[in-house]
């Protein structure tokens, strides 16, 4: 990445001492090896990594400065918690309810990054093990919804690979890749090519680390 603009501030001091509590122990029990952070502009962009672990939305914004203004999708359920609703909020973490079509969720994504904020969407809507949905036991496939927000917002999309299943003291490899380029035929992308771009950006993000989507070694 390039040096920071002046006067990027973290999002809040809780979010400082959680990034670095987090950091060291991450250090310590799941080390990273991490590519491709020079692919990232500071504003406005939209992440879209695989979804292998309850450990990769810690694991990618703790290596990212401090300052790099992340927010967060994160399933409605865990916001039904008062006191984990508050951390999560103070984090730039906001709820998202699955199954549907959650404007809220869509305008809050949207706002955040038209002020220039980052945004981290898994769009695969659910943490992929054995190579199926955990939620839902069906093979991974690419919501929508992250392209549509960026094609809406002019985000920098970027596919992520995050290595799964996290094992203690076994290096995982995180990987930034370049940005998507999604352009559109008119004015307004049609359901149809939103999907073709999410689906092509999820197999590119499983790419990045040797994979076909779902976790199977490209050329086995």
């Amino acid at each position: 990445m390039r040096d920071a603009p002046e006067k990027i501030k973290p999002t809040n001091a809780f979010y400082v001492v959680a990034y670095w509590l987090i950091k060291i122990y991450l250090f310590i029990v799941h080390p990273v090896k991490v590519e491709g952070l020079q692919n990232l502009p500071w504003h406005n962009v939209l992440l879209c990594p695989n979804h292998s672990s309850d450990w990769d939305p810690l694991i990618i914004a703790v290596h990212l400065p401090v300052n790099y203004r992340l927010h967060a999708m994160a399933k409605a359920e865990l916001f039904e918690n008062p006191i984990l609703g508050w951390i999560l909020r103070t984090l730039g973490v906001f709820p998202v309810r699955r199954g549907g079509a959650d404007i809220n969720a869509v305008k809050t994504a949207i706002q955040i990054l038209r002020d220039g904020d980052n945004l981290m969407i898994f769009p695969e809507g659910t943490t992929i093990r054995n190579g199926v949905g955990y939620m839902d036991g069906l093979p991974p496939k690419a919501k929508s919804g992250a392209v549509m927000i960026g094609s809406r917002t002019d985000a920098t999309l970027i596919p992520v690979f995050v290595d799964g299943p996290k094992k203690p003291f076994r290096r995982t490899r995180l990987i930034f890749g370049k940005p998507y380029p999604f352009k559109p035929a008119g004015r307004r992308a049609t359901a149809e090519e939103t999907q073709l771009a999410a689906d092509e950006m999820l197999a590119q993000a499983y790419a990045l680390g040797g994979q076909a989507v779902g976790g199977l070694p490209l050329n086995p």
